[in-house]
C-alpha cells in the first residue's frame, strides 16, 4: 500500500518520515471553511475531514493522510496571523495563561474515511514586549496557528508546561498517525 500525505507542512512531512514510513506528498486544493456553529473541539477533525473528501478518489492500494491543527484560546480559535500586529495581539493574549491545540488527522481509502482528533493543554510563561517583538522578528510565525512555532525559540524558553503530546502541537499527533496506519495494515 502507498501513503499519500495531503499537506505541504514541512513539520507533518519531518514527522511522519521519523516515524518510518515512505509516502507521497501531495497538494490538495481546498477551501478551509467551517460552519460557525461548529464547537471548537471540532473544527480541526472538520477540517482534515474536509480536505480528504476534497482529493481525488483513491486507488484500493492508496491511502490518504490529513491533517489539520488549530489554537484555540478561551473558547476563539487563533489562526495564523494575517500580519505582525495580529501576531503581537495573540502572543499577548496567551502569555501567562494556558491554551488548547487541536489537531485532527483523517485516513482516506478508496473504502472509508477513519478521522481522529487529539488535544494538548499548552501554558506560557509571561512573555514581555521584547521577548514577543524578538521572536516574530527571528522566527516569522505567519504560517502557523497561535502565531507560534513549538519547536521554536518559544516553545524552548517560554512553555512551562504542556499536558499531551509535543506532537500533536507542532501538528501531527504521531501516536494516532502510527497506531492508525498499524490497524490498517502498515
Amino acid at each position: 500500500m502507498k501513503i499519500l500525505l495531503g499537506s505541504n507542512s514541512p513539520r507533518r512531512k519531518e514527522l511522519l518520515q521519523s516515524l518510518g514510513f515512505d509516502f507521497e506528498v501531495v497538494s490538495i486544493n481546498c477551501n478551509e471553511i467551517y460552519p460557525d456553529n461548529l464547537e471548537v473541539k471540532n473544527i480541526a477533525s472538520y477540517l482534515s475531514e474536509l480536505k480528504a473528501n476534497a482529493f481525488r478518489n483513491l486507488e484500493a492500494s492508496e491511502i490518504l493522510l490529513t491533517a489539520d491543527t488549530i489554537v484555540t484560546f478561551e473558547n476563539k480559535v487563533l489562526g495564523k496571523p494575517k500580519n505582525r500586529e495580529e501576531a503581537v495581539e495573540m502572543l499577548s493574549h496567551l502569555s501567562g495563561k494556558t491554551h488548547q491545540v487541536y489537531t485532527g488527522i483523517s485516513f482516506k481509502t478508496s473504502e472509508k474515511i477513519i478521522t481522529k482528533t487529539d488535544v494538548a493543554d499548552v501554558e506560557f510563561s509571561k512573555l514581555s514586549e521584547k521577548e514577543i517583538d524578538f521572536y516574530i522578528k527571528n522566527y516569522l510565525p505567519f504560517d502557523k496557528a497561535g502565531s507560534y512555532g513549538i519547536q521554536e525559540w518559544l516553545g524552548m524558553a517560554k512553555i512551562s508546561r504542556i499536558n499531551g503530546s509535543f506532537y500533536t502541537i507542532m501538528g501531527l499527533p504521531t501516536h494516532l498517525v502510527y497506531e492508525t496506519l498499524k490497524e490498517l495494515g502498515f
